[in-house]
């Protein structure tokens, strides 16, 4: 009697799951590959010293010869037209959908590495520990006010060393002789 009653249960079973197949099968069969090509790896032995970019709170690695971004906790690198996030400025690297990247990443400067007015390097252990405040307190950009003050200044004293006191407005300014 026990016997019939598992035989009963499993045909029940089977005739359920062959009931059900066909209604699956026309709804629809959905096959999704993603295959994730992380970019080549990129070893820094040793945290690195970044630099901001000049109003962006966006945070680069100089020295490295491929852009290595740091912005709000996350690391961003582009390659080949795609873009990965990390939690180090080492990966693992994680494709991210473009709408899925933070603005200020995505619309650095392209010549970022050029700007005249570039920051110092900041050690990473004191950019990691200060972020957040120096965002909240738009640190950079005191700094960058102090920064364009002192570049102007140094540039007036490199133009009065190179043309005099008063620059080309002395005696025979304008003549080529």
């Amino acid at each position: 009697m026990r016997s019939k009653n598992v035989l009963f249960w499993v045909a029940g079973l089977l005739l359920t799951v062959a009931l059900t197949m066909p209604l699956n099968a026309q709804a629809g069969i959905n096959v999704d590959i993603g295959i994730n090509l992380a970019p080549p790896a990129y070893v820094i032995h040793k945290p690195p010293p970044v630099a901001v970019i000049p109003g962006s709170y966006v945070y680069f690695v100089p020295g490295v010869r491929l852009d290595i971004l740091f912005y709000h906790g996350y690391w961003y690198r582009p390659y080949e037209g795609r873009w990965y996030r990390g939690r180090s400025y080492n990966g693992p690297w994680h494709q991210v959908v473009t709408r899925r990247i933070p603005s200020a990443v995505l619309h650095i400067p392209p010549d970022y590495r050029r700007s005249r007015h570039s920051y110092r390097s900041v050690p990473y252990g004191r950019m990691e520990k200060n972020w957040r405040k120096w965002e909240r307190d738009r640190y950079w950009d005191r700094s960058n006010m102090k920064h364009v003050r002192e570049r102007r200044v140094e540039d007036r004293r490199d133009n009065q060393r190179e043309h005099g006191r008063h620059g080309n407005r002395g005696r025979g300014a304008g003549r080529y002789d």
